[in-house]
């Protein structure tokens, strides 16, 4: 049995900050969390520093990093360069994204995934599938020549991950009813985004099962005084959850201020919506035939559409505190807890508790990050 000891450390507990504990690791889990001078005698301790330890970023939403994206390479070694890139900034759990695209690719993706997962590459939970089934007057920069409705046989091959989970943005408007209640049936979490859906239109599919919405605010329509739109009923619905993307340019502050007033405590979760060049020294890379790149960090494609974001998960919690206002803790948890629970794995990720796998991120006072555990092992 391997374990070992985290000590110095302000540790994030289920309510807040805790001091003079210490994280009892063995093999890949968490052991116990207890006061410093309770540790067993002869466990190996390793001294933080008096940082700040938090239970390690999960994003939902990462179409590249590393210098990969997957709808180019939908391969494991994509995936591997996708989790080093991104891990650096404490994400150590992702769901690899891909961008609308044909058939075959979703497959090849899928498989990848599962590949992966049966590899053990840390940190892969499954699969983000954003597209094809979405709306082309909110496509943002994804090819409209992919997008279609899925027959029985389509829903049968992306609901097919059995060894991870399986997430699917769609539209609810372009959807039928029937077929979101077979994605969902079919063990599927589904979110609403890229969609010109009215408010009714996302009712319907909030009732079939759908449970999240992609990006809040972007590629939706919007909240008004007499169409309340897809912002109106997510903001509306107290059982689903938001995703956000705090770059300080997909969103304003004042605008994600009001999601997280209208939305009950731990609905709304932080996403990067990241593109290759996180975590890779290129700022460019190609989707459908077009070089993309980012300025100033900002990514846009030739039609001026954001095209995904260089955002990084410990700048994500880094804007949550400056922009939002609100207290690490709380950001830490929209990087992690809130994730989790939102793909259904708060029984194991999410948490700095005994029995919870040994994903940790350290950040310095700073809020910089200074090192990752994934089940236990550092880097």
């Amino acid at each position: 049995m391997t374990s070992y000891a985290l000590t110095n450390a302000r540790v994030l507990g289920n309510d807040d900050f805790h001091s003079g504990h210490a994280v009892l690791v063995q093999d890949g889990r968490v052991a116990a969390v207890l006061p410093e001078d309770s540790l067993p005698a002869g466990v190996p301790r390793h001294d933080l520093g008096g940082g700040w330890l938090l239970p390690g970023f999960i994003d939902v939403q990462v179409n590249g990093g590393g210098g990969a994206l997957l709808n180019n390479t939908p391969d494991v070694d994509a995936l591997r360069a996708m989790m080093r890139g991104h891990r650096r900034f404490g994400t150590t759990g992702m769901m690899p994204t891909l961008i609308s695209d044909d058939a075959a690719v979703m497959a090849q993706a899928i498989a990848a995934v599962r590949q992966a997962i049966a590899e053990g590459v840390p940190g892969i939970l499954g699969i983000h599938l954003e597209g094809p089934y979405i709306a082309p007057a909110r496509k943002g920069t994804h090819d409209a020549g992919k997008f279609r409705v899925p027959g029985p046989d389509e829903v049968a091959m992306v609901t097919s991950l059995d060894n991870g989970v399986t997430l699917i943005t769609l539209a609810p408007e372009r959807v039928p009813v029937a077929t979101i209640r077979a994605m969902v049936g079919s063990g599927a979490i589904v979110c609403a985004g890229h969609t010109a859906g009215s408010y009714e239109e996302t009712r319907a599919g909030l009732d079939a099962g759908i449970t999240g919405f992609t990006h809040l605010y972007n590629a939706m329509t919007p909240l008004q005084g007499r169409e309340p739109g897809v912002v109106g009923a997510a903001l509306e619905d107290p059982h689903s959850w938001c995703g956000v993307i705090v770059d300080g340019v997909h969103v304003h502050p004042g605008s994600l201020r009001v999601a997280l007033a209208a939305k009950p405590r731990g609905k709304v979760l932080l996403v990067t919506d990241a593109m290759p060049m996180v975590g890779a020294d290129d700022p460019s890379f190609e989707l459908y035939g077009e070089v993309i790149t980012a300025v100033d960090g900002v990514v846009r494609n030739a039609a001026g559409s954001l095209a995904g974001s260089a955002l990084d998960m410990a700048t994500a919690v880094r804007n949550t505190v400056d922009l939002l206002g609100l207290p690490l803790a709380e950001a830490a948890r929209m990087a992690s807890t809130y994730p989790a629970q939102f793909l259904r794995l708060d029984d194991r990720y999410g948490h700095i508790a005994a029995g919870y796998q040994a994903d940790f991120v350290l950040l310095d006072d700073a809020l910089q990050v200074q090192a990752t555990w994934i089940a236990g092992q550092r880097e």
